[in-house]
C-alpha cells in the first residue's frame, strides 16, 4: 500500500504586507541545502510508492516506448542555397542539426548532419535547442544547454563539414531572438549568473569571430527587468527591439556604432523584420488585431501600412521573395495569405484543415516559405509553400493513432457573460452519457495562444474512451492584445473564471463528471489550474500541476520572476498585492477536500523556481481533508522543458498519464 506522505516541519515566517499578516510555513522549502534536498528525495520516494508501483504503469509502458521512438522534423530555415533544420529520427534520444541543398529535394537522403547531441553525453541531458544559419549559408550558430536549464553555450560551425570554427561559452540566455549575424561576427544578447537574479542582467554584444569572447563590445543600451532584446538583422544594418512587458517596444537602428532611436514611446507590440533599407514589422499599433507595415530606416516617419488589420489575428510573417506570407489565426485555427510587397493580396494557402502553423519562415532570395503543420490528429509536419507552384509535404512523422478522432470547438459562457471557446476531442464512438474520463487543460497568459497541437502521450488517453479538451482562456492571444489584456494585472482572475466555466460546461454537455475529471497545466498554466483547485475543489478528481507559479506574493523574488510583474501586478505595490493575494494559491489553502494532485518540478528550473511547487505539495498535505494522494516528483537533471531527451520525456509521462488514469477510473 502506499505510504504517508513524508513529514514536513512548519517553521513560520510572519510578516506585515501592506497593513496584512501573511504567514508562511514553508519558506525554508525554498533553499538548496541538504535539508531541503532530503525532503525532495523524501516526496520523490512517496511518489514513487504510488506512481511505480502501480499496474497501469507497466500496461502503458510498451504504447509510450513505442510513441517515444517516433520521428520529429523541426521547422526548416532557408539560408543561401541550404536548407537547416533539427531532426530526430526515431533511435534519437535528441534531434541532430542537419543541411541539405535547397534544390536537392525534400528526401532525407540528401540531408548531412553538421551536429549531433546523441553523443554529447551519456545520459542524453546536454542538448542543441537553437540554431541561427548566416544569412549566405555558411557557417551555423547553435546553442547548447547542459540540464535543460537555458543557459547557452553559442558554437558555431562550418555548414559544409560541421566542424566547430568558434565558441562562446556561458552566455546565458542567448537564444535564436536575440542573436543576429552582423559584419565578420554577430551581434547577440548575455546574461548574468543563472542563481538568483543573474538572469536578469542583460547586454547587447558583438562578437567578432575568432576573437576571445572577453573582448566583445557591448552596446550602450539600458536593459530593464522586464525588457527583453530581440535582434534582426539583413546586411549591415541592424534593428533592436526592446520588448517592455508585454505593452510596448521600442526599436533601435545601429548607427556607427551606436544605438538610435527608430520608433519609441508607442503603447503597442512591434516586432521587425529587416529586409534592406526598411523594417517590416508585425504591430498593434492603431490595430489590437495585428498590422503588418514598414519603416524607412534611413528616414524614419512613422508607420506605412502594408497589409491592414484583419477581422483575423496576424500571428506572424516571412518574406517569400518578393511577397509576404501572413500568417492568421481566425476562431483559434490557422491560415496562410500571400501579398505582395505593396500589399496586394495575392493568395491564400490551402492548408491540410483545421490546425496550427508554426515556424514559419523564408528567405528574400527565395519565393517558398517553409512551416509546420498539426492539429489534435495529426502530427508536426514539414511543407514547403512556393508562391504559384502550392504546397509540398515535406517530411510526416509516423505515428499511429488507433482511434477515429473528432475535434470539435465548443463556446461556454464564463462568470460575467462572455463566449470563451474550447477544443474538444475524442473518439467518434464516445457517447455524451456523464460517465467518461475527460481532461482539460488550459493556459490563459501572456498573450499565448492554445491552438491545435498534436500531443502523442495523450493519444493512449483518447484510444481508451478519454475526452481531451483545451480552453481558450483570456489572457492568452487567440482573439489578439484585447483578449490577453482581459485577463492580466487587476483583472486575472477571469483567467480562473473561463477555466472554471469551461469544466463547468464539459460537465452540463455530458462530456464527463466532477468524479472523472482532470485538469492539467504548466508554468502559468500551472498558476491557472492551482487556482482553480482552491477555488472549486469539488468540481474536480485530479490535477496535473508542472513547473507552475503557486506563491503569487514572493514570484517575482526568484530567477525571472520580476520580468513578469507587467503581467501579474508587483506584490510589492499595496493595489497589486490586494488583487494577486485573492487568487495566489499558496495562500488560499484551506481544510477541504482536494482534488489528487501532481506537481512536477525540476531542481534545474532557470525560469519557475522549484519552491513554488514544493511549498504547495507541503500545505496541501498538512491541510487536505480527503484521501486522495498529493504528490511532488522533482526531477533533477531537466529545468523547465527544453532540451529533453525522449526516453526521459517518455519516462515523465509515463509517470503523469499513470497517476491521471488511476485517478480518472480509465481502464488502461
Amino acid at each position: 500500500m502506499p505510504t504517508d506522505p513524508p513529514r514536513t516541519p512548519r517553521r513560520e515566517v510572519t510578516e506585515t504586507r501592506h497593513g496584512e499578516t501573511v504567514v508562511d510555513p514553508y519558506r525554508w522549502l525554498e533553499g538548496d541545502g541538504d535539508e531541503v534536498a532530503d525532503w525532495v528525495a523524501a516526496q520523490n520516494d512517496h511518489a514513487d510508492d504510488h506512481l511505480r508501483a502501480s499496474p497501469t504503469r507497466d500496461r502503458l509502458r510498451p504504447r509510450f516506448e513505442e510513441l517515444a521512438e517516433r520521428a520529429a522534423f523541426h521547422p526548416v530555415k532557408p539560408a543561401g542555397d541550404r536548407l537547416f533544420q533539427r531532426v530526430a529520427w526515431p533511435d534519437d534520444d535528441l534531434p541532430r542539426l542537419t543541411v541539405r541543398e535547397r534544390d536537392a529535394g525534400d528526401g532525407e537522403a540528401e540531408r548531412r548532419v553538421l551536429a549531433d547531441p546523441n553523443g554529447w553525453s551519456d545520459d542524453g541531458t546536454v542538448a542543441l535547442n537553437w540554431h541561427v544559419p548566416s544569412p549566405d549559408g555558411d557557417l551555423v550558430a547553435y546553442g547548447v544547454t547542459t540540464s535543460g536549464d537555458e543557459q547557452y553555450d553559442v558554437r558555431v560551425a562550418d555548414a559544409e563539414t560541421g566542424d566547430v570554427v568558434d565558441e562562446l561559452p556561458a552566455t546565458g540566455r542567448t537564444s535564436a531572438v536575440s542573436f543576429a549575424w552582423y559584419g565578420d561576427g554577430f551581434y547577440y544578447v548575455r546574461t548574468g549568473d543563472p542563481d538568483g537574479d543573474g538572469q536578469l542582467d542583460k547586454a547587447v554584444a558583438y562578437h567578432r569571430l575568432g576573437d576571445a569572447p572577453a573582448d566583445d563590445d557591448e552596446l550602450d543600451v539600458d536593459l530593464a527587468a522586464d525588457t527583453w532584446p530581440a535582434l534582426h538583422a539583413d546586411g549591415d544594418r541592424l534593428v533592436v527591439a526592446l520588448d517592455h512587458g508585454w505593452e510596448r517596444t521600442d526599436l533601435y537602428r545601429l548607427a556607427d556604432g551606436d544605438l538610435d532611436p527608430l520608433v519609441t514611446g508607442r503603447d503597442a507590440i512591434i516586432e521587425p523584420q529587416v529586409r534592406g533599407d526598411r523594417a517590416y514589422v508585425r504591430t498593434t499599433a492603431d490595430a489590437p488585431n495585428f498590422r503588418v507595415a514598414a519603416v524607412d530606416l534611413a528616414d524614419p516617419d512613422g508607420f506605412d501600412t502594408v497589409v491592414p488589420e484583419q477581422s483575423a489575428v496576424a500571428d506572424d510573417f516571412a518574406f517569400a521573395g518578393d511577397h509576404l506570407v501572413v500568417h492568421y489565426e481566425r476562431d483559434v485555427t490557422s491560415e496562410l495569405a500571400v501579398y505582395t510587397l505593396a500589399g496586394d493580396h495575392v493568395a491564400d494557402v490551402d492548408l491540410p484543415g483545421p490546425g496550427t502553423v508554426s515556424g514559419l519562415d523564408g528567405s528574400t532570395d527565395g519565393d517558398a516559405v517553409f512551416f509546420r503543420f498539426e492539429s489534435f490528429d495529426q502530427p508536426p509536419t514539414v511543407y514547403r509553400y512556393a508562391v504559384g507552384d502550392g504546397l509540398v509535404e515535406c517530411d510526416r512523422p509516423d505515428v499511429s493513432v488507433d482511434a477515429d478522432l473528432d475535434v470539435s470547438q465548443e463556446w461556454f459562457e464564463s462568470a460575467d457573460d462572455t463566449e470563451v471557446p474550447a477544443f474538444v476531442v475524442a473518439r467518434s464512438d464516445v457517447e455524451r452519457d456523464g460517465d467518461n474520463p475527460a481532461l482539460l487543460y488550459g493556459y490563459g497568459g501572456f498573450g499565448k495562444s492554445m491552438t491545435p497541437s498534436f500531443d502523442p502521450y495523450v493519444v493512449p488517453f483518447l484510444e481508451r474512451g478519454g475526452v481531451y479538451a483545451v480552453a481558450n482562456l483570456r489572457g492568452g492571444g487567440e482573439f489578439g492584445e484585447e483578449w490577453h489584456h482581459a485577463a492580466r494585472k487587476a483583472t486575472k482572475q477571469r483567467t480562473f473564471d473561463d477555466f472554471v466555466a469551461a469544466a463547468e460546461h464539459l460537465v452540463d454537455r455530458g462530456h464527463t463528471r466532477p468524479e472523472r475529471l482532470g485538469i492539467a497545466g504548466r508554468s502559468n498554466g500551472g498558476l491557472t489550474v492551482g487556482a482553480a483547485i482552491t477555488r472549486r475543489p469539488d468540481l474536480f478528481a485530479a490535477c496535473l500541476c508542472v513547473v507552475p507559479l503557486l506563491d503569487m506574493l514572493r514570484f517575482h523574488e526568484f530567477l525571472l520572476g520580476a520580468s513578469w510583474t507587467p503581467e501579474y501586478g508587483d506584490p510589492d505595490d499595496p493595489d497589486a498585492f490586494e488583487y494577486v493575494r485573492d487568487y495566489s494559491p499558496y495562500h488560499n489553502v484551506a481544510g477541504e477536500e482536494y482534488p489528487a494532485t501532481l506537481f512536477k518540478t525540476a531542481t534545474s528550473d532557470s525560469r519557475v523556481h522549484p519552491a513554488h511547487a514544493r511549498k504547495m505539495t507541503a500545505l496541501l498535505q498538512e491541510r487536505d481533508a480527503s484521501d486522495s494522494p498529493i504528490l511532488l516528483r522533482e526531477e533533477q537533471e531537466t529545468g523547465h522543458g527544453v532540451g529533453k531527451p525522449a526516453a526521459m520525456e517518455a519516462r515523465e509521462k509515463l509517470d503523469e498519464w499513470t497517476f491521471l488514469f488511476d485517478r480518472l477510473g480509465v481502464d488502461a
